[in-house]
C-alpha cells in the first residue's frame, strides 16, 4: 500500500504556495464552468477532452464569457486577453503532467473515473493532488484504484461553478489531512465557500436536494399534481428559485438517476429508489434541457426556453361555471386569520371576521389595521385605500354572523376535533350554496367535509404564511367536492392576486409532502454526526439557492409543528423513511421548539 503523502511532499501546496498549474479533465458544461473560475483567478489551467470540439466549445465558452464581462466593465480587456491566454485545451491526458492540481470531471461512471486516476499515476508528478468531481459515486473507491489514494479527495462544484459559491471538499479514510487543507485553501482562494464532508453518495447538499426531486417525480408520476403546480407550489411556497422537475430537466434525468441510484445502493431507503419515470424517460433519450425534452419540452436540445407540448394546460379555460362571492366569511383570530382576511378585504370583498369572543375578533382586525398602516407607512397602499379596506372588515363574536357569506373559511388551531365541530357549526349557519373551506395545512380536508350535510360544498384553501404577502393557495379536492366549488375557488384566488395549484385531499397535499421529509433527512444528517447544522444550512443556500438553511426554517416552524406534521406524513405513507428523526422528537420533548421558545436547533436572544 502507498505511504501517507508527508508534510515534505505537499509543501508546493501550502496556502504560501498554491496550486499554480491546474488541469480539468473533462470539458462538458461543469469542466468548462470550473475551467473558467480558474483561469479567472490567475492560473494556468490545461484543459483536457478526448473530444476536439469538446475543447473548441470550452474556448468558446469562455471567450464569450469574458467579453460579457468587458461589456458590464467587470474586467479590461488586457484582463481578458490574460484569462484566454491562461487556458488551453488539449485531448492527451499526457498535457497534465506538470499539474498541481488535476480535477476530473468525466461522465459518472466508476469504470471511466477508476480509468482516469490509473492513467494520471503514470503521469503527474507525485506530489500532485488528484480531485474527482463526482458527486454520486464513492470517493472512496475511487481513490482505492490509484497508487497513491493518499492524494486523491473529492472538489464538489455546483453548476454554474462560476456563479455558485459552494464547494464541497470529500475526504475518504485514505485522504491525507495536507491534501485537504491545500484543496480547502484553494477554494476559498477563487471566492468560494468550502464545505468539508465525508464521502457518502450525495454528499451534503445533493444528498438532501436528490431526495426531495426525486418525491416530486414519483408525485407527478401518481398524477396527484401536474408538472406546473408541482413547480410553482416549490417555488411559491417556498421561495426555491426552481421548481423541482425544472431542476430535474437541468441537471438531467439521466444524471439524476445516477446519484439516485448510487444514494438507494448506500442507504436502502426508499426514498432514494429513483422513481420509474427516471428510468423511463432515461431510456426514452428525454433527459431534460440537453436532449430538448424531459419532464417539459424545450425550444432546441440545450434551450432554456419551455415550449407547449401536450400537456401544457389551457390558460383561462374553465370547465364549469363558478358560483358568486361576493361576502367572505373568515373564523379565527390568529395571525393567519387576520392575515386572509386583510388579503380578501384588500381585494375588495366584504369579509366577516368571526372569533370565539367579540374581543378576540375586535383584536384581529386591530392587527390587520397595523398591517394596513405598514403598508401605507412603506408606500404599496395610500391611507384612503388602507382605510377602505379597513372599512369592509366587520368583526364578530359569534359564527351566526356568516348566515350571508358566500364563502366560509376557517383558520382555527389545527385539530381535527375542532375543526370538525367548526364545520358542523358553519353547516347550521351557513346558506344552502355556500361555499366552506378549511385552511388545514395538514388534516383530512374530507373530515371537515363529513361533519357537514354538504360534504360536495366543502374544499381546501391552504394559505401560506404571512398570507398578505405569500402568493400560493394550494386548492384540495376531496373526492366529494363539487366542479362548480373547485372552479370557484380557482376564480376567487385569481380575484385575490394568489396562485392556485390543485392537490387531492392527501397529508401534506404538494409543498410539505415534499418539503417536511427534506428537513427531517436534514436532521437524520446531524443525528448521524455526518455534517454540522451550519455546513448544513449553508450547503443548501449556497448549493440550492435555498432562501433559508433546513435548520433555520425548523426554527421558525415551529419543532413541535414540524414533528406534528412529520408524524402526519408517516401514518399516511407508511414508509419507514418518514418516520420522524429522533433528535426532533428529543428536543421537542425537552421543550426546545425553536425561535418562539428561544430554543431550537440553534439558540436565541430573548426579545
Amino acid at each position: 500500500m502507498a505511504t501517507p503523502l508527508s508534510d515534505s511532499s505537499l509543501s508546493p501546496l501550502s496556502p504560501q504556495s498554491p496550486f499554480k498549474t491546474i488541469a480539468v479533465v473533462g470539458l462538458g458544461t461543469m469542466g468548462t464552468g470550473i475551467a473558467e473560475v480558474l483561469a479567472r483567478s490567475g492560473r494556468e489551467v490545461v484543459g483536457i477532452d478526448v473530444s476536439e470540439a469538446a475543447g473548441v466549445r470550452a474556448v468558446a465558452a469562455l471567450e464569450a464569457s469574458t467579453e460579457r464581462a468587458v461589456v458590464r466593465g467587470r474586467i479590461t480587456e488586457q484582463e481578458r486577453g490574460d484569462v484566454l491566454a491562461r487556458f488551453r485545451t488539449f485531448t492527451d491526458l499526457q498535457a497534465a503532467a506538470d499539474a498541481d492540481l488535476v480535477i476530473e470531471v468525466v461522465p459518472e461512471s466508476y469504470e471511466i473515473k477508476q480509468q482516469v486516476f490509473r492513467d494520471l499515476d503514470a503521469i503527474v508528478r507525485p506530489e500532485a493532488v488528484l480531485a474527482t468531481g463526482t458527486n454520486a459515486l464513492s470517493v472512496t473507491r475511487l481513490a482505492a484504484e490509484s497508487a497513491h489514494p493518499e492524494r486523491v479527495l473529492g472538489l464538489h462544484f455546483f453548476n454554474p461553478a462560476p456563479a455558485m459559491k459552494l464547494v464541497e471538499v470529500v475526504s475518504s479514510v485514505l485522504t491525507a489531512p495536507q491534501a485537504v487543507a491545500a484543496v480547502t485553501d484553494l477554494a476559498l482562494d477563487l471566492g468560494k465557500e468550502p464545505v468539508a464532508v465525508g464521502d457518502r453518495p450525495g454528499f451534503v447538499a445533493d444528498g438532501l436536494l436528490f431526495g426531495y426531486l426525486n418525491q416530486a417525480a414519483a408525485m407527478y408520476e401518481a398524477k396527484y399534481a401536474s408538472r406546473e403546480d408541482i413547480d410553482a407550489a416549490m417555488r411559491l411556497g417556498c421561495g426555491l428559485p426552481m421548481g423541482p422537475l425544472a431542476l430535474l430537466d437541468l441537471i438531467g434525468v439521466d444524471t439524476a438517476r445516477t446519484v439516485l441510484e448510487a444514494m438507494y445502493a448506500a442507504s436502502h431507503d426508499r426514498l432514494h429508489a429513483p422513481a420509474p419515470i427516471l428510468r423511463q424517460l432515461s431510456e426514452a433519450g428525454l433527459t431534460g434541457r440537453k436532449s430538448g425534452r424531459g419532464f417539459y419540452s424545450y425550444e432546441a436540445p440545450g434551450s432554456a426556453t419551455v415550449v407547449r407540448d401536450a400537456l401544457t394546460p389551457q390558460d383561462g379555460v374553465a370547465t364549469v361555471p363558478g358560483r358568486t362571492v361576493r361576502s367572505v366569511g373568515v373564523a379565527g383570530s390568529g395571525t393567519m386569520a387576520s392575515g386572509i382576511a386583510e388579503v380578501f378585504a384588500k381585494a375588495g370583498y366584504e369579509v366577516v371576521l368571526a372569533a370565539r369572543s367579540e374581543e378576540k375578533a375586535q383584536a384581529a382586525k386591530a392587527r390587520i389595521g397595523k398591517s394596513l398602516a405598514r403598508s401605507v407607512d412603506k408606500g404599496r397602499m395610500t391611507a384612503e385605500a388602507a382605510a377602505e379596506t379597513l372599512d369592509l372588515i366587520t368583526p364578530a363574536g359569534s359564527y351566526d354572523a356568516f348566515a350571508d357569506v358566500d364563502l366560509a373559511l376557517e383558520a382555527v388551531a389545527e385539530d381535527l376535533e375542532v375543526k370538525r365541530q367548526l364545520f358542523a357549526a358553519f353547516d347550521k349557519v351557513c346558506k344552502p350554496g355556500a361555499i366552506l373551506a378549511t385552511t388545514t395545512s395538514s388534516l383530512p380536508v374530507v373530515a371537515c367535509a363529513r361533519a357537514t350535510s354538504r360534504p360536495q360544498d366543502v374544499i381546501g384553501m391552504h394559505f401560506f404564511n404571512p398570507a398578505p404577502a405569500m402568493k400560493l393557495v394550494e386548492v384540495v379536492r376531496t373526492v366529494l367536492t363539487a366542479d362548480d366549488v373547485h372552479a370557484t375557488v380557482r376564480e376567487v384566488c385569481a380575484k385575490v392576486r394568489k396562485h392556485p395549484v390543485d392537490c387531492g385531499d392527501r397529508a401534506g397535499f404538494i409543498v410539505n409532502a415534499l418539503l417536511f421529509p427534506y428537513l427531517n433527512n436534514a436532521i437524520k444528517m446531524v443525528q448521524e454526526h455526518y455534517a454540522t447544522l451550519d455546513d448544513i444550512d449553508a450547503a443548501m443556500k449556497l448549493g440550492g439557492g435555498y432562501p433559508m438553511g433546513p435548520f433555520e426554517l425548523l426554527d421558525v416552524v415551529g419543532l413541535d409543528v414540524s414533528l406534528a406534521i412529520e408524524k402526519v406524513l408517516h401514518r399516511e405513507f407508511r414508509d419507514p423513511g418518514l418516520a420522524p428523526a429522533p433528535l426532533l422528537e428529543h428536543l421537542v420533548a425537552a421543550g426546545c421548539l425553536g425561535r418562539k421558545t428561544g430554543r431550537g436547533f440553534r439558540e436565541y436572544a430573548k426579545r
